[in-house]
C-alpha cells in the first residue's frame, strides 16, 4: 500500500481495502484421478478407525498418566517420611546429649564448689592460719634480709 495517498487525500477511510481482490495467477489443478468409490471407502475406513481407536487409547493414556502420578506421589511421601524419621532420631539424640552435658556441668560445679574444697582440705589435715602460725619478718632501714643459708639479700 502506498502511504503517501493518506497524506494527500482524505484520512477517513481507505475503501480499496474493502474491494474484492483480483486473481493474478490461475490455480493449477492436480493431474491425479481419484476413483470415487475407492476414495469414499478409504475415507470411511480411516474415519471409522480413528473414531474407534481414539477414545479407548486416550482413555488408557489418561489412566496411565494418573496412575503414574499417584505412584510418584506415594513414593515421594515415603521418602519424606523416612527423612522425617531420621531427623527426629537425630533431634532426640541431640536432646539426650544436651541433657547429659547439663548433668556433667552440674557434677563439675558440685566438685569444684568451695565448700567441697574446704571439706577436702580439712580431711587432708589443713587448717586456717592463726596468729601463732604467721611469722612476721622485720626489715631494718637497709631493706635487707637474711636467708636460711645465712646470706644477706638486699634491695640493691
Amino acid at each position: 500500500m502506498d502511504n503517501l495517498k493518506y497524506y494527500n487525500e482524505s484520512l477517513a477511510y481507505d475503501f480499496e481495502m474493502f474491494m474484492p481482490k483480483t486473481n493474478t495467477a490461475p490455480k493449477k489443478k492436480d493431474n491425479i484421478v481419484v476413483m470415487p468409490k475407492a476414495a469414499a471407502k478409504a475415507k470411511k475406513r480411516s474415519v471409522a478407525a480413528t473414531k474407534s481407536l481414539s477414545a479407548p487409547v486416550s482413555l488408557l493414556m489418561c489412566a496411565i498418566v494418573v496412575l503414574a502420578g499417584l505412584c510418584g506421589n506415594i513414593a515421594l511421601r515415603l521418602k519424606i517420611n523416612e527423612v522425617s524419621d531420621e531427623i527426629n532420631t537425630v533431634k532426640s539424640a541431640i536432646a539426650e546429649l544436651d541433657s547429659e552435658k547439663v548433668c556433667l556441668e552440674v557434677e563439675m560445679q558440685r566438685r569444684i564448689s568451695y565448700s567441697n574444697l574446704e571439706l577436702q582440705a580439712v580431711e587432708l589435715g589443713m587448717k586456717k592460719p592463726d596468729k601463732e602460725n604467721v611469722t612476721y619478718i622485720r626489715v631494718n632501714d637497709k631493706n635487707a634480709a637474711k636467708t636460711v643459708d645465712g646470706n644477706f639479700v638486699s634491695e640493691e
